[in-house]
């Protein structure tokens, strides 16, 4: 199996690189690269974020045909695809941070700033917290609800349709944390830095079949 990490230059990747290749012990081909080709033919791909949800968008769109070669992946092919912090966010059709920039548009939705409560929680979130698993799914196999995931962002994804939220995780408010659709699954948290549950989620969608 073949599983491709999308290197668009959306900062450094190198922990979730690393993960990936421990997680795998090469027993599954982790491929790092932004070659159309190789995205297109890969078994999985990993789609990494960092950065401004304006900055991520731009990002991607600067390699002339990756946008429409993760549409063919995600969308008309339905293979498996994770999508770790902006990363997930970008499924959305819509973002507000720094400026009004469209998404990809996967799952319905907007990214809009958490609700600090008037400075009450300081932003971005960064560090530990617990997830509330709401819904089963292969992802969380051997992962027990309230596990804690380790978090770094201050803009939350809202989803349209709310049957596509696995998990929520409370700062000021409860916001989504994972979500699910078919064969796009999304974490706002890093798994590359959760230690062993993070790990757990690696595994588990290595060994994830959608269907």
């Amino acid at each position: 199996m073949n599983v491709t990490i999308v290197d668009y230059k959306s900062g450094n990747i190198s922990s979730v690189i690393n993960s990936f290749k421990e997680v795998a012990q090469n027993k599954v081909k982790i491929e790092v690269t932004s070659d159309l080709n190789k995205i297109e033919s890969s078994d999985k791909v990993v789609l990494p974020g960092q950065g401004s949800f304006k900055s991520c968008i731009d990002a991607l769109n600067t390699i002339n045909g990756l946008v429409e070669t993760l549409n063919d992946f995600a969308i008309n092919n339905k293979k498996p695809l994770l999508g770790i912090c902006v990363g997930l966010q970008m499924f959305a059709d819509v973002g507000y941070e720094e400026t009004e920039t469209k998404g990809l548009g996967w799952i319905p939705g907007k990214v809009t700033k958490i609700d600090n409560q008037n400075g009450k929680y300081k932003l971005p979130h960064i560090g530990w917290n617990e997830i509330n698993i709401m819904k089963d799914s292969k992802i969380f196999k051997d992962i027990k609800d309230k596990s804690h995931m380790y978090f770094v962002h201050s803009y939350e994804f809202i989803p349209n349709d709310k049957n596509v939220i696995l998990a929520t995780t409370n700062y000021s408010s409860n916001h989504v944390c994972v979500v699910e659709k078919e064969n796009i699954f999304g974490t706002q948290f890093h798994p590359e830095k959760s230690h062993s549950n993070g790990k757990q989620v690696i595994f588990n969608f290595l060994k994830w079949n959608p269907s």
